[in-house]
């Protein structure tokens, strides 16, 4: 009965303050970058539908159109690419201090910790025009695949391999792992990949990104924080849970009775639903179309079989529409990559996005500080430790 009561309260209480848990439906910042229409399940970047993007441009392009508003011109797209490759090198003392970690942290937690080292390597601290934020910006995105490239070989026992120049930058991040660069449909998926997750509105990590921004704390600080909001399971993680439930239900003869067990059980499916979308993610089905067409002798087909599979028994029990993360699990497993470090690869993905927001933020900075609707008790006495 109490329980009750305290029910009715807080949702009496909500009403009076007009509050929005999580934030939903709140208007808490004006973009340039990204729209997200959920009900018909579109999203655009500065204006271009992210399927024709996806299916025509490269990530460079993409990368390009972000941090300054339009697709580059062919002497823009090749200055980016240029120095986004220049500046793929990173400092040695980042290298050193990847190798004294202790423990085994997880790849995003590495990330995590050097990008906030990174600050104190930057060579102008003290420039904080946009111009310098710019240039910050570009060695962030550039330097992301190298350091968890240098992680995840030295935790393999190996030693870190040098950025190429001469490749694009999905391909340069399938080589500094492999050793070998991928072919002409391996570099497509993961440009394609990269694509689908540079930007998405106000997200969790986003808005963590906006922010930091928000105080005016430098753009390593603001990556942290976002990094720090991605790694979590209802974020960037999701796509690592989804590939670990495929391989759990491991065939397709054993789909329909993994998913009548999970929802008989109330378990969450992972890679289904999404907080926007009330229809197929159209990232999902832009990666899906993608996959569709591998050759049955790449690793990948069989993971990409089964989770279509998995998408047919659940919209029919259920009608619920995979996400992104969904198909973005088996395509990255296939390309060879652990599952632990899904959400780093989204982080370097993302990369961008939080980069625009930031200084999307800078530009016209408004201090980011809502308020909250206290709900405990009022009008208490204190007394001395003694008489408590």
């Amino acid at each position: 009965m109490g329980g009750d009561k305290l029910a009715i309260q807080r949702t009496d209480i909500e009403a009076e303050a007009r509050l929005e848990r999580g934030l939903a439906d709140v208007v808490a910042a004006m973009t340039r970058l990204s729209h997200v229409d959920g009900v018909e399940g579109k999203l655009s970047y500065c204006g271009y539908d992210v399927i024709d993007l996806a299916r025509y441009a490269t990530y460079e392009e993409t990368v390009y159109l972000l941090l300054y508003g339009d697709l580059p011109g062919s002497a823009q797209l090749s200055a980016l690419r240029s120095e986004l490759a220049r500046y793929r090198r990173v400092n040695p003392a980042l290298l050193q201090m990847l190798r004294a970690l202790p423990g085994a942290p997880t790849s995003m937690e590495v990330l995590r910790t050097l990008v906030s080292a990174m600050s104190a390597l930057d060579p102008s601290p003290l420039d904080k025009s946009q111009d310098a934020n710019l240039r910050r910006a570009k060695r962030l995105i550039s330097q992301l695949p190298t350091l968890l490239t240098a992680h995840l070989r030295l935790r393999q026992g190996e030693e870190p391999i040098q950025p190429s120049e001469d490749l694009g930058h999905a391909a340069n991040l399938y080589y500094m792992l492999h050793g070998a660069a991928p072919d002409a449909l391996e570099t497509r998926i993961l440009d394609m990949a990269f694509i689908l997750m540079a930007e998405h509105e106000l997200n969790a990590s986003t808005f963590a990104v906006r922010v930091v921004a928000s105080t005016l704390s430098d753009l390593f600080a603001a990556f942290t924080a976002g990094m720090g909001a991605l790694n979590g399971p209802l974020h960037g993680a999701a796509n690592t849970e989804s590939m670990k439930m495929l391989l759990e239900i491991g065939s397709e003869a054993n789909v329909e009775t993994y998913v009548q067990g999970a929802l008989a059980a109330k378990r969450k499916i992972m890679g289904f639903g999404h907080r926007v979308y009330k229809t197929w993610d159209p990232r999902a089905v832009i990666l899906r179309e993608m996959l569709s067409k591998l050759n049955d002798d790449l690793p990948a087909v069989h993971w990409c079989k089964l989770a279509d599979r998995v998408q047919d028994t659940v919209f029919k029990t259920k009608a619920l529409y995979p996400n992104v993360d969904f198909y973005a699990g088996p395509a990255l497993y296939g390309l060879g990559f652990p599952m632990e470090a899904f959400p780093a690869i989204f982080a370097c993905a993302r990369s961008v996005g939080w980069a625009a927001h930031a200084l999307e933020q800078y530009a016209d900075n408004h201090l980011i500080r809502p308020t909250t609707q206290y709900v405990g008790p009022e009008d208490r006495v204190y007394r001395p430790v003694q008489e408590r």
